[in-house]
């Protein structure tokens, strides 16, 4: 049932009209009635006041309402209409009571219930992230009308419930958790089931770490590891706000089946649980955990002790957060890792720049919540981020760090919007931050950066997009190598379209804009570098600059600057020595999915396949087995290598690379490239499942089935897929994962026009959350035609589609006119 979303106009008049005291709120998990455990029961008490005589609404979006009692007398259930229900002649102070039962969920959205093949154990968690609340218990459910919230559960006698707040047990089955500070309801959850657990305490935090019974032995491997980077983010956070963490309790639940990466609930984060590895992990898998547990953490202060008024200001949220997380991970660590791996993971912020949905850091329209929900992006976070230095870079870093601390304390438990913000960064620096925040926060765009060598220093451009110019002034570096020496080094403040920095002569083979990544910008090569490349770039030594260089390449290829077969030369030049874990995996990302999936033509595939896996052998060769280099090595070789009998000795665990024996999910990698060939059969597929029979074999073998070259599995994928079979949101990423993989044209290509109906008309089915991320898999991006980009222009005519389907095809569509213009310039 499709619901409409808040708009803000509507949010902005309920809180003239009320303000909420309190949430009492009675679940029960038992099933009851309810043999197929599809649902749950809510009671929900509502304390607030409100104008006497007004009217509000009330949102609740249940299976069935039972009752509902406001101040001692009924309101008909039957009343409930569109999610809503209106509550007229309200007192000075006011109580609702709503008794309803609330369905589960399968699209990660709501209270999302899963059952772990691997032991027939079930396992709920609360992700109320953007708008579900509602589907838990009936609140009035938007981010200004924050409240205490008094939990209490009832749930299976062998499992243990965790929550916002410190959970007891009261009695068999029974739970009382201790009522929170003010909250947001986005941000309300629990967790229940049969989680493993590994308790710590630190400063006084109770600390507790939980995952799936069938992840224990890798949860007490992995534990430590992760209280350890708990610890130190929260020692480094109180010292650098001066505020303490404000609510009790932390425990880090690591939840199947879950949309996002993780989640900022207060006292009880939720992570994605592929993040507890079960087999091998290379440095940059661990230290993407760790920057995600720090992200959260920040979180404990931007967005959840002070959150934004409306969704237009997700930013105050998002960039601080990633931004912290770098940050405390480069002292914490000591190393500049952090800062090497938020470069390489920058691609995604510029691509959203690219697409026609660019929008600004700050300020983006959001008219309801569905809208603001598409803004969650790699320019809320990327590009935010990166302003943020560049704000530091403005103010300095003292002014920057006491004007946090002001912003803090003067909104905490409350809400705040981008003008408070800025009069805290105002008042702690002295200086006027109007035209400023207007090139970088409320204007969208991102500028070119070039460089070249003159008598006597180093001339930088600065190119603003023609639609969206502004005048952004960058601090930067431009640095020059040659064979493996640094022989030039400039820092400049381009305030200008055009300036020249003085420095000592030097004609580098490889010149690069922006080397240390201190800026937000499209990094352009010059012609002479981009030439150099193969041979200078294995010789770089600095990991910061050598990221910058491959992020600029991935631009290049994109803008059709940059020919896809100079990418394969420069990778199969620089790979076999490339050290840095992060630039290794999203470097060889690059080549096995973009490169070889979709910019060459396919006369160019085989050859480039060729080169790129020996270049990865090469680097497995030359790696300490078991090495972190080794294990991105392999697996770039087992996405890109033609060579099926060495995938097929490596599925069967003959003759696999150190560190990888039993290891599942390479296995599973392997099966895949072996699916894409057509050199695995569906009862192999099968087998492998049953061998693996844990929610990731599950998807490995959904992934896998779907992209065998046959029409009778491409029509068994696509049913499961849009047909109702109750499959789960990471189900039906897999699927879509899996269809369009390899270079089957011919195969898939009646499958685009059904791609345009089918999966908008999942909407009834699935959240937007989740649709958005189906609809993004799901789109046929490698049917590099004009017929493809045609058909989804006809498509977002219609006029029909929901803002999660009609972003996600204006962003893919994007992409897919980006690689026809490079086929049509190199191809």
């Amino acid at each position: 049932m499709s619901m409409s979303s808040l708009t803000r106009a509507d949010a902005e008049r309920r809180a003239q009209t009320v303000d909420v005291t309190a949430y009492s709120v009675d679940l029960d998990l038992t099933g009851g009635d309810d043999p197929e455990h599809t649902s749950f029961g809510s009671r929900s008490t509502v304390s607030f006041t409100a104008t006497p005589g007004a009217s509000t609404f009330l949102d609740v979006k249940a299976v069935e309402v039972h009752s509902i009692e406001l101040n001692g007398r009924a309101v008909d259930p039957a009343t409930v209409a569109d999610g809503r229900v209106t509550l007229t002649d309200l007192a000075a102070d006011n109580t609702v009571v709503v008794e309803a039962t609330m369905g589960y969920s399968k699209d990660g959205q709501g209270l999302h219930r899963a059952v772990d093949p691997a032991d027939a154990r079930a396992y709920v968690y609360g992700h109320l992230f953007l708008d579900a609340a509602p589907k838990v218990f009936a609140c009035f459910d938007q981010p200004d009308l924050k409240a205490p919230f008094t939990i209490t559960v009832t749930a299976p006698q062998d499992w243990i419930v965790l929550g916002n707040g410190a959970a007891l047990p009261a009695g068999p089955g029974r739970w009382e958790l201790a009522t929170t500070k003010p909250l947001a309801t986005y941000f309300v959850t629990v967790c229940a089931g049969p989680y493993e657990s590994v308790t710590d305490e630190h400063d006084g935090i109770p600390l507790g770490v939980h995952a799936r019974a069938s992840l224990g032995r890798e949860l007490a491997e992995q534990a430590p590891e992760i209280l350890r980077v708990t610890r130190e983010a929260f020692d480094y956070y109180h010292e650098l706000f001066g505020l303490r963490y404000p609510f009790g309790s932390y425990h880090q639940v690591f939840v199947p089946e879950f949309n996002a990466g993780a989640m900022e609930n207060p006292g009880c984060v939720t992570f994605r649980d592929s993040m507890i590895f079960r087999g091998a992990a290379t440095e940059d898998e661990r230290l993407g955990r760790a920057n995600v547990i720090c992200h959260e953490m920040a979180h404990m202060w931007f967005g959840d002790l002070v959150t934004m008024r409306w969704w237009d200001d997700l930013w105050l949220n998002e960039s601080f957060a990633e931004y912290m997380a770098h940050r405390t991970l480069a002292v914490t660590t000591g190393s500049d890792d952090a800062w090497v791996d938020s470069t390489v993971s920058k691609g995604w912020g510029y691509a959203a720049e690219r697409a026609p949905s660019t929008h600004p850091v700050a300020g983006s329209p959001a008219p309801d919540a569905d809208s603001a929900l598409q803004n969650f992006d790699g320019i809320s976070y990327a590009k935010g981020a990166a302003v943020l230095r560049q704000l530091i870079a403005h103010l300095g870093d003292d002014a920057f760090v006491t004007g946090i601390a002001d912003y803090l304390q003067r909104h905490a438990y409350g809400n705040a919007t981008l003008a408070d913000f800025l009069g805290a960064m105002e008042s702690a620096s002295g200086r006027d931050l109007t035209q400023w925040a207007a090139a970088w926060l409320t204007t969208a765009g991102v500028d070119a950066i070039a460089a070249q060598t003159v008598t006597g220093g180093v001339h930088v451009t600065r190119t603003p997009p023609a639609d969206r110019p502004a005048d952004r002034a960058h601090t930067l570096d431009v640095a020059g190598w040659t064979d493996g020496h640094l022989v030039l080094e400039v820092h400049a403040t381009v305030d200008r379209d055009e300036v020249t920095v003085p420095a000592s002569h030097a004609e580098p083979a490889l010149l690069i804009p922006n080397a240390g990544d201190l800026t937000w910008a499209h990094v352009v090569l010059s012609e002479q570098s981009l030439a150099a490349l193969p041979e200078q770039l294995p010789l770089v030594g600095s990991a910061q600059h050598r990221a910058v260089v491959w992020v600029a390449l991935i631009d290049g290829l994109a803008t059709a600057a940059v020919d896809p077969r100079l990418v394969v030369e420069t990778f199969a030049a620089a790979w076999p020595s490339e050290d840095n874990p992060s630039i290794l995996s999203r470097s060889g990302s690059l080549l096995s999915v973009s490169v070889l999936g979709e910019y060459l033509p396919d006369d160019a595939v085989p050859t480039a396949q060729d080169t790129v896996s020996a270049a990865a052998m090469a680097r497995l060769d030359s790696a300490e087995p078991g090495s972190t280099q080794a294990l991105a090595a392999a697996r770039v070789v087992a996405a890109t290598t033609r060579d099926t009998d060495l995938l097929g000795r490596w599925a069967a665990g003959d003759g696999l690379p150190g560190g990888l024996a039993g290891d599942r999910d390479f296995r599973w990698l392997v099966l895949r490239s072996l699916a894409v060939a057509g050199s695995v059969s569906v009862e192999e597929l099968e087998a492998a499942r049953a061998a693996d029979d844990s929610l990731q074999g599950n998807l490995g073998a959904l992934t896998a089935r779907a992209a065998l070259p046959t029409e009778a599995s491409k029509a068994w994928a696509w049913d499961q897929l849009v047909g109702d079979h109750g499959r789960s949101n990471h189900e039906l990423n897999a699927l879509a994962g899996g269809f369009w993989t390899g270079r089957h044209t011919d195969l898939v290509r009646e499958y685009v026009a059904r791609f345009h109906r089918d999966i908008p008309a999942l909407e009834g089915r699935v959240g937007q959350d989740a649709l958005a991320r189906v609809a993004f898999l799901a789109y046929p991006r490698t049917v590099v035609e004009e017929a493809t980009a045609a058909a989804t222009d006809e498509r977002l005519a219609a006029g029909d589609l929901s803002p999660a389907v009609r972003r996600a095809l204006v962003d893919q569509q994007s992409v897919l006119r980006e690689v026809i213009t490079s086929r049509s310039i190199f191809g």
